[in-house]
């Protein structure tokens, strides 16, 4: 009986725990939601009020933020860029992770602890070599800004698939390659399809950094050709008490929304994907 009641006591305490987290994480995101159908006047006075009487202003904020500040066109090279970066990263590692494990060797082995190497080297610390680097070669642009974010993503995108890789059975490829399969064959039509779990992991992991990245956007693309993120800091530039609060608001709701929603659609395979990637072989 006593067993029975710590278990209860144990798992109610966990269960509130987890109820806490959840209303602290959740509550940042529900207070701009709030701010962003108010006037810019009582965003700064009354940040925690119900949003009513002369403080409703509807959807004005949307309008205003998302017609100011190039926010639109921000937006669309954000979705450009976001999507185009994934897509090479999942692609081009996963075809490299399937090389190294598959080609054992020195070279893949040094590629293999290169690119665990390059998962602790902070971006700070090669951030100004990068930008020199990116502009003399004439990556300053949204083109080239999608392969720098392919080798930054790369160490941890090919750690994962490498781990998955090994977990695959030989003989399934051999198969394929007696049934006159090339290796291109024998990887899209037999080897990537069973690493969804991790590329959709990947992709998720690789969508919420380069779409809230506000650094690298800032130091290669600057203010001429800018991201959400880097809109939206520059929507906060200005005179002491012209900025627009609520527009500032609006446009942070509307650049969550499509992280939010991608996140919630794939959710299910992050665990599995992570596990699979990390702990097989």
């Amino acid at each position: 009986m006593n067993t029975t009641v710590k278990k209860t006591v144990s798992s109610n305490l966990t269960m509130a725990l987890l109820i806490a987290l959840t209303a602290v994480f959740i509550f940042p995101i529900l207070l701009v939601l709030l701010n962003s159908f108010k006037s810019r006047l009582y965003v700064s006075t009354v940040p925690f009020a119900w949003p009513k009487g002369d403080m409703f202003v509807g959807f004005e904020n949307y309008i205003n933020g998302i017609t100011t500040s190039g926010f639109l066109m921000a937006f669309l090279r954000s979705a450009f860029v976001s999507v185009a970066s994934v897509l090479l990263i999942i692609v081009c590692t996963s075809m490299t992770a399937w090389y190294i494990v598959r080609v054992k060797d020195k070279l893949t082995k040094v590629l293999y602890y290169a690119f665990v190497f390059s998962m602790i080297v902070p971006f700070q610390m090669v951030m100004y070599t990068m930008t020199f680097v990116v502009t003399s070669v004439y990556f300053d642009n949204v083109f080239g800004i999608i392969l720098v974010y392919l080798g930054f993503g790369a160490g941890l995108a090919v750690f994962m698939f490498s781990g998955f890789v090994k977990s695959i059975p030989l003989e399934i490829e051999e198969a394929a390659t007696i049934d006159g399969c090339t290796p291109l064959q024998t990887f899209f039509q037999i080897v990537f399809p069973m690493l969804k779990p991790t590329a959709i992991t990947v992709a998720i992991l690789n969508a919420m950094w380069v779409w809230n990245d506000y650094l690298l956007p800032y130091l290669i693309l600057g203010s001429d050709h800018k991201t959400v993120p880097v809109a939206i800091q520059l929507a906060m530039q200005g005179a002491y008490g012209s900025t627009d609060y609520g527009g500032f608001m609006a446009m942070l709701v509307v650049s969550i929304i499509p992280i939010i929603a991608f996140y919630i659609s794939s959710q299910k395979y992050i665990i599995k994907g992570v596990i699979a990637g990390a702990v097989k072989g």
